[in-house]
């Protein structure tokens, strides 16, 4: 892959909220124009330098598909072009490729990426029966062609339909995903509570000493703008292992070991970063928060372990950067569920995984816990789908900065069966 020369000159989010709260009203488009004013703001950069926005999101607005554009005509001068992108949970990591990849080959020298989501404000459908009637009716030209439609329809073609968290290939929830690689892994139920009290704990640590509280654009809530949000609302401060022991599971009730405890709440929120040529940058003046170093996609069956794509990702990321996990100071996994997180980090760490999975000799390996979501992760944070890939990238460049480490290592598991991850390093 070579040198990259693709810096991060500055990021930023707004606060993650749990959906139906304090965002309820927003949609995911003003959600993304707070993150992408705060983003700018930071870079120090004007709006005419920015070349392209690339904007991720999963749930689009069926009435403005287009989120980057409505983000960019809102925050940017209105010739800069822009692209909204879609891979499940890893959205803003592929708005961030994209855009580092605008950089390498010269079509831009600036580029803004990241995501949104707003799950309070999901399109909601009507069963195929009522919209083939809709349609038919639309096209009427008496009373009567137009009621005729409708007299096939029942009660039950009246239900409305929202959008189902479930792969299309199998008909199995992501939850369903996840407690059945806790059952084929053996990660017991004890273990994932533990990951998710050590996630609450993490991220109330470091919104209380302002580590997580930095990177976050307040956002003042219409119509009176006197309701401000600036930290997340989903840390669980008086949570404890006794209280999540006494959660039910949710997807095998009977013999389950997911819940909602130890698995990423819905939520709302944005992220963006500045993306720029590295040179241009020092040239200009400006101090990188990082570089991106490389990065690798994957994919697997949907049907086998479906939010394994991590401990595939790893690997290749790896080589592609020259270095090994013993050179990894620091790396931010992706909390969908607390088995997902376990799971991948057992792979990582098995030899068996290694041959059999990977054609190789040895265990990838992984850096010590300690090391890894050093403020806690998406089970406390929460989980925007569009919005997490920026989340991460940023958190973990300001923490390689504070803490003096040069390789940073980000992954994220993706619906599809899809994997991601990500090296950054300290120049």
């Amino acid at each position: 892959m070579g040198v990259m020369k693709t810096a991060i000159v500055a990021g930023s989010r707004t606060p993650f909220v749990r959906s139906g709260s304090l965002f309820a009203d927003l949609s995911a488009a003003d959600l993304g124009k707070a993150a992408v004013r705060d983003a700018l703001a930071r870079s120090g950069l004007s709006g005419d330098k920015v070349g392209h926005l690339v904007y991720g999101t999963v749930v689009h607005d069926t009435q403005a598909p287009n989120i980057a554009r409505e983000v960019g005509l809102a925050v940017l001068p209105k010739h800069v072009p822009a692209v909204s992108v879609s891979r499940a949970c890893t959205s803003a990591n592929q708005a961030i490729t994209d855009g580092a990849q605008m950089i390498e080959v010269g079509h831009a020298d600036v580029v803004i990426a990241g995501g949104a989501e707003s799950l309070s404000r999901i399109p909601i459908t009507v069963s195929e029966k009522l919209s083939k009637s809709l349609v038919r009716a639309s096209k009427g030209k008496t009373v009567g062609q137009r009621l005729s439609p409708f007299r096939t329809i029942r009660p039950r073609d009246l239900v409305p339909v929202t959008p189902a968290i479930a792969e299309p290939s199998t008909g199995e929830s992501m939850g369903q995903s996840a407690e059945r690689m806790a059952k084929e892994n053996g990660i017991s139920r004890e273990d994932q509570d533990a990951w998710a009290l050590r996630s609450h704990q993490l991220a109330a640590a470091g919104t209380a000493d302002g580590r997580l509280t930095a990177e976050i654009a307040p956002v003042y809530i219409p119509p009176d703008y006197r309701t401000v949000v600036t930290s997340d609302n989903g840390i669980r401060t008086d949570t404890s292992a006794d209280r999540l022991a006494k959660l039910r599971p949710v997807f095998d009730r009977r013999y389950g070991s997911v819940t909602a405890g130890n698995a990423s709440p819905l939520t709302d929120g944005a992220s963006a970063v500045v993306l720029m040529n590295g040179e241009r940058a020092l040239a200009d003046g400006l101090q990188p928060l990082g570089w991106i170093r490389s990065w690798a996609w994957t994919a697997l069956d949907p049907a086998g372990q479906l939010l394994q794509g991590p401990a595939y990702a790893a690997p290749i990321a790896l080589d592609r950067a020259g270095l090994s996990m013993r050179d990894i100071g620091l790396m931010e996994m992706h909390e969908a569920f607390a088995s997902q997180v376990l799971s991948n980090l057992q792979a990582l760490s098995s030899k068996t995984f290694a041959e059999s999975e990977l054609g190789r000799s040895q265990a990838v390996g992984h850096p010590d816990v300690d090391d890894i979501n050093v403020m806690g992760g998406s089970l406390s944070i929460g989980h925007p789908f569009g919005a997490t890939g920026g989340r991460l990238t940023m958190t973990i460049l300001h923490e390689m900065e504070r803490r003096d480490v040069q390789f940073g290592l980000i992954t994220v598991c993706a619906a599809g069966g899809m994997g991601f991850a990500m090296v950054v390093e300290r120049r």
